[in-house]
């Protein structure tokens, strides 16, 4: 029987070591950047390619020389500051105020966009399509040159508004507002006093100049995001490259797709992203398309043909979201302003069934602590709370397992070296006492799908992202930087850098007691008799100590407090059940199985007799 279960707990520890292998082997650390060999990526000298127009015979247009300088507008709300310019009216200047590139104390403040002329240029433009009645030119696009009506400042109480006249009788304004957070509102009119009815079409566009700096790891996706009628679609950078051409794109790398009811398009990165949200509730049109010669990535909404008569006036509006991926700020504006399936905007994974409840727990725990270190911890909690009655079971079944240990052997002696006769009499054994010998496994692997989730938030959301704990611990997200190396900060002399290969052998503080309670979890039971599986045993915490030392040091909190409550939880049953675990004993009776089993292999066999001839 104790071998039996010995087995099944070592099935269970070798899944979970080979699920972790193949994770890292998947996960790897993330690669230094690459930025794409193109023109722009050294030196952005194109803009965006102009959408095809509701004529059928007009062709996309791609600039190749430097935007002129053009007057600019200040942004400066609660959240955001920056500017955008007048040329074109893009918005294309912005960082965000509330983060920072890291820890240090001079660190500068995250910059979302940049304008043409910078490395990676990364921007959006609103415009005008011209259709029946009007040629290009005579309707706002890229490269308009606007001019400002009264304030001068954008900011969360104050929009800016723009005006551009054709000179054949259409007058152009463009009003545009931000929130207190992250979302712009783009409000487009144009008045018809040409004499004669005209139709065009509103569009909004963010554009990509080259690759971006990317994470390079699989956990995270980086590209293109959208939704149209509720269907999610993400596509990475270099997918977006390999795209059908389409005529109607003038033969460019794109994918058009129309939608009825709702949906949005963008591009996301690790923690920021920019999205355009056209008026929910109307048909529109997404794009996304690149331009090979320009390297250029860009998404597109073009919304419903306006018919304007002589004399009339029409409004477009359209909403840009340029910032951080706050799950609660996110959240809201799918909730009250009506942005379907927002929120699915974050990255939740393959366990998004788990990772979203689980950040909604861990979230509102935070909010009422304060400490996104002691969220953790509560988490945890909540989580063993929810599996108790599964794990008491399984703990239970373990425990049982061990009061028919006499039974086991007594079946051992009557079978003799009859296997066959063995396992029918084992398998009725645990039939008629009810045991269950692959339950004890259960407490191991239920926590497979959890740790990935958790995984998942911990690596994926930004409320990770710099969050503090105590001492040494400022950043959930990133792995533990104390080390051994300097004796955990006590030696005159720095740690090695995370990620390094050095910190991951002279791992810190955090993987230390996650070794430790590993260990002591498994000195609940005696060392298995069968030298092969005390060594697994024996080097199974260590192995793990490794490597999850180079996870974050938020996830690696949560498994050593997970692994504390289950000591606690097994030692009280295994008690409550007679059998007080003997934790010193067990520790005594494993070091002297080694000793004995080294003086067995340091031993020379006694030799053999030699046989005679026949």
């Amino acid at each position: 029987m104790e071998e039996q279960n010995n087995k099944n707990l070592i099935l269970a520890m070798v899944l979970s070591a080979a699920v972790m292998i193949v994770w890292f082997v998947l996960f790897p650390p993330p690669e230094p950047p690459v930025t794409a060999p193109t023109e722009t990526a050294a030196g952005v000298t194109g803009d965006v390619a102009a959408p095809t127009t509701p004529a059928p015979d007009t062709t996309v247009q791609t600039e190749t020389t430097p935007a002129p300088e053009a007057p600019r507008v200040a942004i400066d709300s609660t959240k955001l500051s920056g500017s955008l310019s007048l040329r074109g009216g893009r918005i294309d200047d912005l960082s965000l105020k509330t983060y920072r590139e890291d820890l240090s104390p001079n660190s500068p403040t995250v910059r979302l966009l940049a304008p043409v002329g910078e490395d990676l240029a990364y921007y959006s433009v609103f415009g005008w399509l011209p259709g029946t009645g009007l040629q290009a030119g005579e309707v706002p696009d890229a490269t308009t040159i606007w001019t400002v009506e009264g304030n001068a400042t954008l900011t969360s109480a104050a929009p800016v508004v723009l005006r551009w006249d054709n000179g054949k009788g259409l007058t152009f304004r463009r009003e545009i507002a931000v929130d207190d957070n992250f979302m712009f509102t783009v409000t487009d009119t144009v008045q018809n006093a040409s004499g004669s009815a005209v139709t065009l079409q509103p569009y909004g566009i963010i554009a990509r100049h080259g690759l971006p700096k990317l994470q390079n790891i699989f956990v995270v996706h980086e590209g293109a995001i959208q939704r149209e009628d509720g269907i999610r679609t993400e596509t990475d950078y270099s997918d977006i490259t390999k795209l059908d051409p389409d005529p109607r794109e003038g033969g460019l790398p794109a994918m058009v797709t129309e939608a009825t009811t709702d949906g949005w398009i963008g591009f996301t990165d690790h923690y920021w992203m920019t999205t355009l949200i056209p008026e929910q509730g109307r048909p529109f049109k997404s794009v996304l398309k690149y331009v090979p010669d320009a390297g250029i990535y860009q998404a597109e909404v073009r919304e419903p043909v306006v018919s304007l008569a002589a004399g009339a006036t029409a409004t477009s509006s359209m909403r840009f979201f340029a910032g951080a991926k706050e799950w609660a700020t996110i959240r809201a504006y799918e909730r009250n302003d009506g942005i379907a399936g927002f929120l699915d905007s974050i990255d939740w994974g393959w366990f998004y069934f788990l990772t979203k409840p689980i950040f909604a727990v861990l979230h509102w725990l935070n909010a009422q602590i304060g400490n996104m270190g002691w969220a953790i911890i509560a988490l945890t909690f909540f989580l063993k709370f929810l599996v108790l009655p599964l794990a008491y079971k399984s703990y239970v079944s373990m425990a049982r397992m061990k009061e028919l240990q006499p039974e086991m052997e007594a079946l051992k002696e009557r079978a003799g070296e009859d296997k066959q006769k063995l396992q029918r009499e084992m398998m009725q054994l645990y039939k008629d006492k009810k045991v269950n010998p692959a339950a004890g496994c259960l407490p191991i692997l239920i926590q497979i799908p959890i740790f990935f989730a958790l995984y998942k938030v911990i690596f994926v959301t930004i409320e990770l992202r710099h969050a503090p704990f105590f001492g040494w611990l400022k950043d959930l997200s990133a792995p533990d930087p104390s080390s051994l190396f300097n004796l955990f900060g006590l030696l005159p002399w720095d740690a090695p850098p995370t990620g390094s290969l050095l910190h991951l052998i002279f791992i810190g503080v955090l993987p230390l007691l996650l070794g430790i309670t590993m260990w002591l979890q498994q000195k609940l039971n005696p060392a298995p008799t069968d030298p092969v599986q005390a060594s697994i045993f024996a080097w199974m915490p260590w192995v793990f100590m490794f490597m999850l030392g180079g996870f974050a040091s938020g996830l690696v909190i949560y498994w050593i407090t997970n692994n504390t409550i289950t000591f606690v939880q097994q030692y009280l049953i295994m008690w409550s059940h007679g059998k007080r675990p003997d934790i010193f004993g067990n520790i005594r009776s494993a070091r002297a199985a080694r000793i004995e089993a080294k003086a067995k292999a340091a031993t020379p066999p006694a030799p053999q007799p030699k046989k005679g001839k026949k």
